[in-house]
């Protein structure tokens, strides 16, 4: 993971921009898009990804391909998170009095 770190940090570093970018321009919506079930079925190959990435299951370089991955994922969903963020504050404050 340091050598991740070390090598690709220009990718997660636009990876969090990306996310950033994302969460910033995205309309936030309150509905429910996913169902119950299709969200347990993503959380379930989710998981099942980040297990085959913990036990090194898959060797060489697509195991590096797939440990990036996941690792600019979490980048990229945490520049959503903070970019979302950020806007709400912004345009809360620019809202007028009701």
């Amino acid at each position: 993971m340091i050598y991740i770190a070390t090598q690709s940090w220009v990718w997660m570093l636009l990876s969090a921009l990306v996310g950033f970018a994302m969460g910033w321009v995205s309309v936030i919506q309150r509905s429910y898009a996913l169902t119950d079930p299709t969200m347990k079925k993503c959380g379930a190959a989710l998981a099942a990804i980040v297990l085959v990435s913990l036990f090194h299951l898959i060797p060489g370089r697509a195991g590096y391909w797939l440990d990036l991955a996941l690792v600019m994922l979490v980048f990229y969903l945490a520049g959503c998170m903070i970019g979302s963020w950020l806007r709400m504050q912004v345009v809360a404050r620019m809202a007028p009095p009701a």
